[in-house]
């Protein structure tokens, strides 16, 4: 087994202070702005989704808004790379 720690009584030469670099509490619990939307989903994609919420212990409207949301920050992400390229593309046919 290894010693005890022993505490001396020293200076402590040129203490430095650290900004607080923690956020707030209330920015962590965060939650993005939510718009309430009506939709059919099929049975067979809603009973996956509880399935798998009971296995997650988690909600299976947050599993689908997660997956909603990803799908969306994928595809928009492509779309700017997507854009920009067409026009280069037709800058360079044009010149």
């Amino acid at each position: 087994m290894s010693e005890k720690t022993r505490y001396t009584d020293e200076p402590l030469g040129n203490p430095k202070v650290v900004p607080d670099f923690l956020p707030l509490p209330e920015d962590l619990a965060f939650r993005d702005e939510g718009v309430k939307v009506t939709i059919a989903l099929s049975k067979r994609s809603v009973e996956f989704f509880k399935r798998e919420a009971l296995k997650h212990n988690t909600q299976y409207q947050r599993m689908i808004r997660r997956l909603l949301d990803a799908y969306a920050e994928h595809h928009a992400r492509r779309s700017l790379t997507a854009r920009s390229t067409r026009t280069r593309d037709k800058a360079s046919r044009a010149g």
